[in-house]
């Protein structure tokens, strides 16, 4: 473990402001990042989640697991630290008895914001999952802490997980693998790169096998900032496609062979770029536009 601390200025941007309803509950935001978010120039995700944590005053946890790339890491801490924050601390965990080092776990007792980097979502569930790390990161969260993840952490950050699959527009039966995720929330199931990869497919059929949960398809450089509120606020450049199976009336996953396509009556689905919201209580969605007109 390494810990950097930097004394400077906040260069967030000032506009960044969370309502306090937003917090009503006490819990911290989950921000699942598509990947590939910009990390130069405005950085508008990474600005943000910073801004949540804290701004200059924030102190962010690390954690490079996915990632096979050794310095990953170390270019997250830096980025943050050219932001302004006060404190980043790296935890290298790069086996299931790091994920139980007692210091490791102690090193988020005083941390405001965690993140967890790209890479493979599975390195993530084989050596965090049912871990004090793991035990860890969903209490720091449910006491104010905000989680974030990008890419493969952004798929780890749910109870249900897409461990891997089968790019395509078209649900197929057996195209996807689903594994036990953190479990920062049991309503969505998340994808990532979704637009860039070709991935609603895969995530249809992850709806299918038992329609409870929404789906949420993660452009790149895009992120969706979910509120103690259930409120989904879309961030970055990109767009997020809600996949919503509340009111779905026939579904084929049952009688179809491996491989087959799977029939989805009444499926409803958004396509919501920056600023949009999605309340996953309600299920309704609004523009950026009538953003000022909510409640």
């Amino acid at each position: 473990m390494t810990s950097t601390r930097v004394s400077g200025h906040d260069r967030s941007d000032a506009s960044i402001v969370v309502p306090e309803n937003r917090r009503k509950n006490g819990a911290g935001f989950a921000i699942p990042v598509g990947g590939a978010e910009e990390k130069a120039g405005p950085s508008v995700i990474l600005r943000r989640f910073m801004a949540l944590c804290g701004g200059e005053k924030a102190n962010i946890a690390i954690i490079p697991t996915a990632s096979e790339v050794s310095d990953t890491g170390d270019r997250y801490a830096r980025l943050f630290q050219d932001f302004g924050a006060a404190r980043t601390t790296i935890l290298p965990i790069v086996s299931r008895a790091d994920a139980g080092r007692e210091d490791y776990v102690h090193a988020l007792d005083d941390v405001s914001g965690i993140f967890l980097t790209g890479g493979n979502q599975l390195r993530l569930s084989t050596m965090i999952g049912g871990t004090d790390m793991s035990r860890t990161i969903r209490l720091r969260h449910a006491a104010g802490v905000h989680v974030a993840g990008t890419s493969a952490g952004a798929s780890f950050l749910c109870e249900h997980m897409i461990a891997f699959g089968e790019e395509g527009s078209s649900p197929l039966a057996g195209a996807v693998t689903l594994a036990p995720g953190l479990g920062l929330s049991n309503s969505v199931i998340i994808d990532q790169h979704f637009r860039q990869r070709d991935r609603l497919g895969r995530l249809l059929t992850a709806l299918a096998y038992n329609p409870f949960a929404i789906g949420i398809g993660l452009d790149e450089n895009t992120a969706a900032f979910i509120g103690p509120d259930n409120v989904i606020e879309v961030v970055g450049s990109g767009a997020i496609t809600v996949v919503d199976p509340s009111e779905l009336e026939f579904s084929s996953m049952a009688r179809v062979r491996r491989n087959d396509p799977v029939c989805l009556i009444g499926i409803r689905l958004h396509v919501l770029d920056h600023g949009s919201t999605f309340d996953l209580h309600t299920r309704k969605a609004l523009p950026a536009m009538e953003l000022a007109e909510r409640p």
